[in-house]
C-alpha cells in the first residue's frame, strides 16, 4: 500500500493510501492546510486543535451543502426524464393518430377516383 508524506498546518504526516490515490490525498491535504491557513488569518492563532475543528466543520459544511445540491440536480433530473418519458408517449400517440387520418384519407381518396372511373359496360 503506498504511502504519502503531506503537510498540513506546519507538521507531516505519513499517510496510506490505495494505488493510484496519491495524487488525490496530497490535493486533500493541500485544501485543509488551505482551510486551515484561512481561518488562522481570520482569527489568529486560537490553538491548533481549535482551527483544525473548524476547518473540519467547513470541509464539513460544504459537502453538506454539495450533497443538497446534487440530490436536488437528481430529483431535477428525474423530473425531466419522466417528463422525456410522457413527451415520447405523447408524440407516440400523436404519430399513430397521424397514421390513422393518413389511411382515412387515402381510403377516400380511392374511393373518389374508383367514383370518377368509367364503369365498364358490360
Amino acid at each position: 500500500m503506498p504511502q504519502v508524506n503531506v503537510t498540513i498546518a506546519g507538521k507531516a504526516y505519513r499517510m496510506a493510501c490505495g494505488d493510484g490515490e496519491e495524487p488525490h490525498l496530497e490535493a486533500l491535504a493541500r485544501s485543509l492546510d488551505g482551510k486551515i491557513q484561512e481561518m488562522r488569518q481570520a482569527f489568529g492563532e486560537i490553538g491548533d486543535m481549535r482551527l483544525h475543528v473548524m476547518a473540519a466543520l467547513m470541509v464539513a459544511d460544504e459537502a453538506s451543502e454539495l450533497q443538497r445540491r446534487v440530490a436536488r440536480l437528481e430529483a431535477e433530473l428525474a423530473a425531466l426524464q419522466g417528463d422525456a418519458g410522457a413527451a415520447d408517449e405523447r408524440i407516440g400517440e400523436v404519430e399513430e393518430r397521424a397514421a390513422e387520418a393518413l389511411v382515412g384519407a387515402a381510403e377516400r381518396i380511392e374511393a373518389v377516383a374508383r367514383s370518377l372511373l368509367p364503369s365498364p359496360q358490360g
